[in-house]
């Protein structure tokens, strides 16, 4: 049996990952349960205990992350001719983090309990008044702050001494470090961005809120880079403000849901000169999932990096404005936004264009082989394009309402009028309409759909 001091502990887990507000409780632990047994995400390494901050992602689950970043790709890179993309390496020479300010100014105040030594972050005034409940009334001392740098180290190399580098805190420094690079290897000119794509580790102290806070995460964050101008960079930032936030309502997330919060002068990371973040009303509470930074020549005048006009000979050090979104936490915030409860079924009604499966292809017996070849058919047809899933199990209402829980938008029925008239049943999944369509016209009419909610 668990003693009182661990199942307190466990409560105050269980405090940590959840809302407050019982409903909300209710939800994200619906969520949590559709997430590992629908297949999106797992707690990491879970046979041995798990690992607190980690989480691997199921077969779904992988597909609504690649969904996300191959939207926002298109959308950032691929849709304007001013930006390219790169992939860094995620362990970089221990001094650009030094040049960047990362190992003075990337902490967080830790505080510690002197009753049961758990560790939370000074700053995370609700947790601190969770915690206190767990004691009972009992007076808790706690621990003068200590400032905690979030870099993760590693060690690198077969013999003593080892070479002491870091796992990336941000994948932006990779950005950076290859500015010259960029500009030297292309004919791009200012203003112009920089994409990426990549996994970034942090030391969080307390993470939770199931994979909104974690210790592996990965980020898609863009670097454009403008002339040192202030009056410029202001408009900018409000253009990518607008921008990124309508990329989210577009892809199906509300926007009463969505909130700009500006930063206060007192709160902003050590290289924002203006700092606004996009915000989700999630069940445990407002909670930021994309920053948009001004960081005007910070990076680059640390890293003593300028740009030279090949036109005017103008050589200066460019400002820098920043959009750094959380693949994990976006993926978490359409499911959540995405759940719905109607009557007897649960619904994803996830943007057809994230959804992991793009259709379902149903024979309407599995013992009637004329109707299982022909589904067979479309199948192997459709799947050409599309990742497509294939269900012949039990009865038909039961694989739609399967189909409609990790958000399927179309479900394909091979019946016995197929026989007949060479159609198949469409069904829709928000509305549970269903249509008729022509075998041969099957790849239009889905090619038709996703368009329309492609952005």
């Amino acid at each position: 049996m668990k003693s009182d001091r661990k199942i307190k502990i466990l409560r105050f887990a269980r405090s940590l990952a959840y809302a407050r507000d019982d409903k909300k409780m209710d939800l994200m632990d619906k969520i949590i349960s559709l997430a590992k047994r629908r297949g999106f995400i797992y707690p990491g390494s879970e046979i041995y205990g798990g690992l607190s901050g980690f989480w691997d992602y199921g077969p779904l689950g992988i597909e609504l992350k690649k969904n996300i970043k191959r939207q926002w790709w298109k959308n950032m890179v691929y849709d304007r001719p001013d930006v390219v993309g790169i992939d860094a390496a995620i362990i970089m020479n221990p001094a650009v983090w030094r040049s960047s300010g990362h190992l003075d100014a990337f902490t967080d105040p830790l505080i510690e309990c002197k009753i049961c030594h758990q560790r939370i972050r000074a700053d995370y005034v609700d947790l601190k008044k969770e915690h206190e409940k767990i004691h009972q009334g009992k007076k808790i001392d706690w621990t003068e702050p200590k400032s905690f740098n979030l870099l993760t180290e590693v060690l690198l190399g077969t013999t003593e001494p080892k070479l002491k580098a870091y796992l990336r805190g941000e994948i932006t420094q990779g950005v950076f470090v290859n500015f010259q690079n960029v500009v030297n290897s292309t004919r791009i000119k200012i203003p112009f961005g920089i994409a990426q794509i990549g996994k970034a580790f942090r030391n969080e102290i307390t993470p939770g809120n199931f994979s909104f806070r974690s210790r592996e995460f990965e980020q898609m964050e863009l670097e454009y880079f403008v002339k040192p101008n202030e009056k410029e960079a202001e408009k900018l930032f409000e253009f990518w403000k607008k921008k990124r936030m309508m990329w989210y309502v577009k892809l199906g997330i509300k926007a009463q849901h969505l909130r700009l919060r500006d930063h206060k002068a007192d709160e902003r990371a050590h290289y924002a000169r203006f700092a606004t973040d996009i915000e989700y009303n999630s069940p445990f509470g407002w909670k930021e999932f994309e920053g948009i930074h001004h960081r005007g020549d910070w990076d680059l005048g640390r890293h003593k990096l300028t740009y030279k006009d090949s036109q005017t000979n103008e050589e200066y050090t460019p400002f820098v404005l920043e959009t750094s979104g959380g693949v994990d936490r976006a993926a978490l915030f359409f499911l959540i936004d995405a759940y719905h409860e109607e009557n007897d079924r649960v619904i994803l009604k996830l943007n057809p264009i994230l959804a992991p499966f793009k259709a379902a292809v149903f024979p309407l017996l599995a013992n009637k082989k004329e109707l299982v070849d022909i589904a067979r058919e479309i199948y192997q047809s459709l799947s050409k394009n599309y990742y497509v899933a294939w269900d012949s199990r039990g009865n038909i209402g039961k694989r739609y309402y399967s189909q409609d829980e990790i958000g399927t938008p179309f479900c394909l029925t091979v019946d016995y009028d197929t026989l007949s008239d060479n159609t198949v049943t469409v069904r829709f999944r928000d509305t549970t309409k269903q249509e008729r369509v022509k075998k041969e016209n099957l790849i239009e009419f889905f090619t038709k759909q996703l368009h329309q909610t492609s952005i």
